[in-house]
């Protein structure tokens, strides 16, 4: 179930199943709690809802309230997250969206977008120009051809480093691919239309537009899992199928795969040592996906408020903003606390990207609150003698009896809470 958070209209809900094909929508009012979380019961437990995507933007606290209360109150079987919503709007008043959802109302195909970001981000993201997820504050004031050039290299990049699946990508992803133009992208959906799901990568050569050139570029990052031909949904290119057979012959037959074989083999088809290495890593992780790597982001069925927090206590957070002076992260409470730049790390920082990315879950200590200013200081630091002072340390004695440490109100840090960035030293 996804949700785009407004205030005066109403926030739009869209309901969405696992592939992230629409099924209906709705709005609900904040102000009128009761129907909308009746509203809420309703949806789940129609379309058997797992999860709830909320967006970032206004009112996004409001409705993570509401959703978390009506979670609580129905004992709905489900949980909630924040998604960025960045773009959302670009992307439902764009000619894709049009010829996505040509019926359907500009803020509910945002909706839409915000809830196909949690199933399918890259799919979704690489609809939107990517200045418009806001890449920087001077992205304005730099060459914005060369800004252009380079972002779409970085997409493209990131879409073939990931892999697309050739049964099921969109025209704006498949355009992405190494060696494919946006002609040969549409050219592809509609012969998958006309003759049903591709069963083999060579059939990419009937393709109107797909020579030998583009295959060879864009084979290799196009997968079929329901391909007979395991290969089919590897990074093994169709060129290198032979010699991928024959190792997998070896292997498959029990015998051990000795070194002096498999450079045979490589001479034998003139190729080189490291294209068998890769060949034999593929096989130890077949269909892998590089995203599997990346932390998995954090769901939630309730919410924090700064009353729920005590110094010592150790959350795990999403990195919400990186600035100079240190990172905002979003810990579930209204407002984001700071890990200030001396907080980042128990070494020296002198840059805060070289630690933390903007979307990145870490996990983080609550080293002071300020209730009456709604701030909270955090700190990334492991938690150690030196670290341990006043009430976070799990030993009081340790913190009298130690002469040499000094407590937390008494070292001197910069800026150990945001209002502290403003004070006149």
């Amino acid at each position: 179930l996804a949700i785009d958070p407004g205030i005066r209209t109403g926030s739009k809900v869209a309901a969405l199943d696992e592939f992230g094909n629409y099924l209906d929508d709705t709005k609900i009012y904040q102000e009128d709690e009761e129907q909308a979380i009746e509203t809420i019961e309703k949806l789940v437990k129609k379309y058997k809802i797992e999860l709830i995507a909320i967006g970032n933007g206004t009112a996004s606290r409001d409705v993570e309230k509401l959703v978390a209360k009506a979670i609580k109150e129905k004992d709905l079987k489900c949980k909630f997250l924040i998604v960025p919503e960045t773009g959302a709007s670009v992307y439902s008043a764009s000619d894709v969206a049009r010829e996505e959802f040509p019926e359907l109302d500009v803020t509910v195909r945002g909706a839409i977008s915000i809830g196909r970001r949690v199933l399918d981000p890259l799919t979704e993201y690489v609809k939107i120009d990517p200045k418009s997820l806001g890449v920087g504050q001077y992205q304005h004031d730099v060459n914005q051809r060369e800004l252009s050039k380079t972002l779409d290299e970085i997409v493209e990049d990131a879409v073939n480093k990931v892999g697309v699946f050739l049964n099921t990508a969109s025209v704006p992803l498949l355009k992405h691919v190494s060696g494919i133009s946006e002609r040969v992208a549409k050219n592809i959906v509609d012969y998958r239309l006309k003759h049903g799901p591709f069963k083999s990568r060579f059939d990419l050569l009937k393709v109107p537009g797909v020579g030998e050139k583009v295959f060879t570029q864009a084979a290799g990052f196009l997968r079929i899992p329901e391909s007979p031909n395991k290969l089919d949904n590897s990074w093994i290119h169709p060129e290198s199928y032979p010699i991928a057979e024959e190792l997998l012959k070896i292997m498959e037959s029990g015998k051990e795969l000795k070194e002096e074989i498999a450079l045979e083999i490589a001479e034998k088809y003139g190729k080189s040592k490291e294209t068998i290495h890769d060949i034999l890593e593929d096989f130890k992780k077949p269909g892998r996906d590089p995203r599997e790597d990346i932390e998995a982001p954090i769901l939630k069925a309730d919410v924090l408020t700064i009353e729920d927090l005590k110094e010592g206590m150790v959350l795990k957070g999403t990195v919400r903003n990186v600035t100079d002076f240190g990172a905002f992260v979003d810990i579930g409470i209204k407002n984001d606390g700071l890990v200030h730049i001396s907080e980042l790390s128990d070494s020296f920082v002198g840059d805060p990207l070289n630690v933390v990315q903007v979307g990145q879950i870490v996990e983080v200590r609550v080293i002071e609150i300020d209730k009456e200013r709604g701030r909270v200081s955090l700190s990334m630091k492991k938690e150690s003698a030196k670290s341990q002072v006043g009430s976070f340390s799990k030993n009081s004695k340790t913190n009298i009896e130690n002469k040499d440490q000094r407590p937390y109100k008494q070292v001197q840090q910069r800026g150990a809470t945001f209002g502290d960035l403003f004070k006149n030293k």
